[in-house]
């Protein structure tokens, strides 16, 4: 029953999305790229969610949750603010240039090096990290959920090969061939499921850890059990230690959703600012709620499972356990459908930043929009089976989400940084922008070899992505005073959007931060 309900859901996602872009030209950069610049506030909203909540997420942070408690809910719900401050700052400011990747913008600001240099540590992040570590958590919760190695009669490890293989191969026909509005319809419809389904999890899991079978009772066990566990304040010893809130914590959650070109790609594809803004933000208000879902089932896992349980393990273990049967197939399902969209909107973002800034600057300058298109799809199905060789070895990886986070400083600082400088001063040169990504990837991958490979630097990798980032700062501003630019930078609006702003976006956008800093007073 489990398994044909998955197959039907699956099958009627995909004849969803095949009907809603049959009509968009995917020969066309805009078309293929962003959606023709047609997607409104409820499908930027979704398919932003979705490519967020997938099992890298799920899976990750509820194992660090079952480890340290509901303190990595930071994770999620300082997200809400990074996301408004994208809604208010930088959507307008990319809407108004036009462009469909963040390298674009830099090259306009600085020069094509400075884009080539940022889209090669996109492309690395991504194929290194991103990929791989949604194909692994992913067929970590297939497995799991359906009991691969029983049901097949395989060992663990081949049933992970076996499940990153056909999760590859079928995000990459989406993301392929499919482009991002393929992407993001699916999203949408996976959304709403993935929000039924995750809230089912803690709801079924409160129920069968409470002596009178309430929800209440089962909060009110977790609370006079494991104390410890429910609060959002971190010691310095924790995986989150509460002053890192205020140095990388914010820097990381700025990067994710103000300029990492799998997330920003979704708003950039809105018909106008008004759409884009609105989806920001309805994304942000269910950001406040993630904690219900990718953090609280951790910790209800602690209760009923105790300590030992690898941090893989955990959801995947508590899904099977107390979810009704006739659920599984459709949890399974849309889980499914947030793995394919974590993974098939890194490949899309791939495609896009070979296509656009790599074979169409450096390759062939003269290529149509069909041939650059064309190429990048090429680049995608090599990406996709290296992240599927890579994927299945990530199983030695003691925290999944820790070392997500921690890897991804390499690619998301540098980026950061010069984006920020290029936004908020007009005579910073472009050699500082090139000598500051290669600081900053530079420092930090020292930091990195010297902390997890020799055990010599104990600095939080929080802490150590502030420093990089002010550091970077310095330096480029230092340049910017010795060998400023001939000229201001001006931006030029290229009228392909109409960038009116929506008018409720910075009450809305308050009131948001408000009740993410009323969290903190609860939990406490």
């Amino acid at each position: 029953m489990g398994i044909i309900s998955f197959i039907g859901f699956t099958l009627l996602v995909a004849v969803i999305a095949y009907l809603a872009t049959r009509n968009t030209d995917e020969n066309t950069s805009d078309g293929y790229f962003l959606g023709g610049r047609s997607l409104t506030a409820t499908v930027i909203a979704g398919s932003l969610l979705l490519t967020n909540l997938s099992t890298e997420q799920i899976v990750g942070l509820n194992g660090d949750a079952y480890k340290d408690g509901i303190l990595v809910m930071a994770w999620e719900t300082l997200a809400a603010i990074a996301i408004v401050i994208t809604a208010v700052f930088l959507l307008p400011r990319y809407l108004k240039g036009g462009i469909s990747t963040i390298p674009t913008f830099l090259e306009r600001r600085f020069d094509s090096t400075t884009k080539a240099m940022t889209s090669g540590l996109f492309l690395t992040g991504y194929a290194v990290v991103l990929l791989p570590m949604v194909l692994f958590t992913g067929s970590k919760a297939i497995s799991g959920m359906f009991d691969i190695p029983q049901l097949l009669g395989v060992s663990e490890w081949g049933a992970i090969w076996i499940c990153v293989w056909g999760i590859g191969i079928i995000g990459s026909i989406y993301a392929i061939f499919g482009g991002l509005k393929a992407v993001a319809v699916s999203d949408t419809i996976n959304a709403v499921g993935l929000l039924i389904g995750g809230l089912l999890i803690p709801v079924f899991g409160l129920i069968a850890i409470s002596e009178d079978g309430s929800l209440l009772g089962g909060l009110t066990k977790l609370a006079t059990e494991h104390p410890e566990k429910m609060n959002a304040v971190g010691s310095a010893d924790s995986s989150i230690p509460f002053e890192t809130i205020f140095t990388g914590m914010m820097l990381v959650q700025l990067f994710y959703w103000g300029s990492n070109q799998q997330i920003i790609q979704r708003a950039l594809g809105a018909k106008n600012l008004a759409e884009g803004q609105k989806g920001l933000t309805i994304a942000a208000f269910i950001k406040i709620l993630g904690p219900i879902i990718v953090v609280l089932p951790g910790i209800i896992a602690f209760h009923k499972y105790g300590e030992g349980m690898h941090t893989s393990d955990v959801y995947p273990t508590l899904v099977a356990d107390v979810l009704p049967e006739v659920w599984i197939g459709f949890f399974a399902a849309v889980l499914f459908g947030a793995i394919l969209s974590s993974f098939n909107s890194a490949l899309n973002s791939c495609v896009t930043l070979y296509g656009v800034d790599i074979y169409k600057q450096f390759i062939d300058k003269q290529a149509t929009d069909e041939v650059v298109v064309k190429n990048g799809k090429r680049f995608g199905v090599i990406l996709a089976f290296f992240a599927m060789i890579i994927a299945p070895f990530l199983v030695y990886a003691d925290s999944i989400f820790g070392y997500l986070q921690t890897v991804n400083g390499a690619y998301s600082v540098p980026i950061l940084t010069v984006l920020v400088i290029g936004f908020l001063t007009k005579r910073v040169p472009a050699l500082a922008a090139k000598a500051g990504v290669i600081f900053a990837f530079t420092i930090y991958v020292l930091y990195i070899i010297l902390s997890d490979g020799f055990g010599i630097v104990t600095l939080h990798m929080l802490h150590m992505q502030a420093i990089t980032c002010v550091l970077t700062i310095i330096l480029m501003l230092v340049i910017g005073k010795l060998k400023p630019r001939a000229t201001d930078y001006e931006q030029t609006y290229t009228e392909q959007v109409d960038v009116t702003p929506w008018k409720f976006v910075k009450p809305v956008g308050l009131v948001i931060c408000l009740i993410v800093i009323s969290t903190y007073f609860i939990f406490n």
